[in-house]
């Protein structure tokens, strides 16, 4: 009861906050994680040995069932329509939702066949739930801004597999105020405006060696302040202290989120690693030159 009273409190928060929501989601689902976790351990009363043993397991399955079951119970509020992120944890989250907005039977596109998925056949998708965080990749800074703009009716969510060299495309679509999963397409990453930078992060992701020959002579560095919270500092990393500052980089399957319309090839991508429940987020921007990819600026 005293978690259902805490959680009531914190959505009332976020009501009477809305300017400042999109930072007040990331402290709700700590809250909330760390709230189901704490109570799953006291209710089943487990020793300090049990808990320790299988602790990242169980952690993970109880707060993906029970957002799920908290989420399936709670009608999905009609503002959750306005931002696509907003809506897409509550996708993400509820079997019932899926159910509930995506278009049966749902076209399932691979090259010149097509499928028809039926809503009896639907297996519920948790996307990057389980895992904690997603992945953007956008084109320049300013494409950033799109998460935020509500007059977007069209977006492609993407999971790419890198080692198996393909991707999954999920495409929504907005109508009548109401996001909808209309079809999902596969592909292959050659076919993708990101063939180049996919192909360059998957090495630079996976071997130290050709990651410290990929960057710039000096990378730019923007991190928070250790002496200030509320304060950044600024400097530059060398090939020689990078390892220091090196960011944990996801080397199989990644995300990325397409707001509108499609993206160019380009010469420069923006390569963000966005915590859910944490708070945690790394921006790494990289430049085109002479045929190599580089990486230029590192935001923490």
């Amino acid at each position: 009861m005293m978690i259902d009273k805490l959680f009531c409190n914190f959505a009332a928060i976020l009501r009477e906050n809305s300017d400042c929501k999109h930072k007040m989601k990331r402290l709700f689902w700590a809250f909330l994680a760390t709230m189901l976790i704490l109570s799953a351990c006291t209710g089943n009363r487990q020793t300090t040995e049990d808990v320790t043993a299988d602790s990242t397991g169980v952690a993970d399955t109880v707060v993906t069932d029970t957002l799920e079951e908290l989420i399936a119970e709670t009608p999905m509020p009609s503002a959750a329509d306005e931002l696509f992120d907003d809506f897409i944890f509550n996708f993400a989250a509820s079997k019932t939702v899926q159910l509930q907005r995506i278009q049966f039977p749902l076209p399932v596109i691979k090259g010149e066949t097509q499928e028809l998925v039926q809503k009896n056949a639907w297996t519920v998708d948790h996307f990057f739930m389980q895992q904690g965080y997603y992945t953007l990749i956008f084109d320049n800074e300013k494409q950033k801004e799109l998460c935020n703009d509500t007059s977007i009716n069209h977006v492609v969510v993407e999971k790419i597999y890198l080692n198996k060299k393909f991707i999954r495309q999920y495409d929504f679509q907005r109508e009548k105020g109401l996001w909808m999963l209309k079809q999902v397409r596969l592909t292959d990453i050659e076919h993708s405006p990101n063939t180049s930078f996919l192909t360059f992060y998957h090495e630079f992701a996976s071997d130290s060696l050709f990651q410290a020959q990929s960057l710039n002579t000096t990378v730019d560095f923007v991190g928070p302040d250790p002496d200030d919270d509320f304060a950044q500092m600024q400097g530059v990393i060398t090939p020689e202290t990078w390892p220091a500052f090196a960011p944990e980089l996801p080397t199989d399957m990644i995300y990325n989120i397409i707001y509108g319309n499609e993206r160019s090839e380009g010469n420069q991508k923006v390569f963000v690693i966005r915590g859910i429940a944490n708070g945690f987020e790394v921006e790494l921007t990289f430049k085109l030159s002479g045929g190599k990819w580089r990486l230029m600026k590192m935001v923490t």
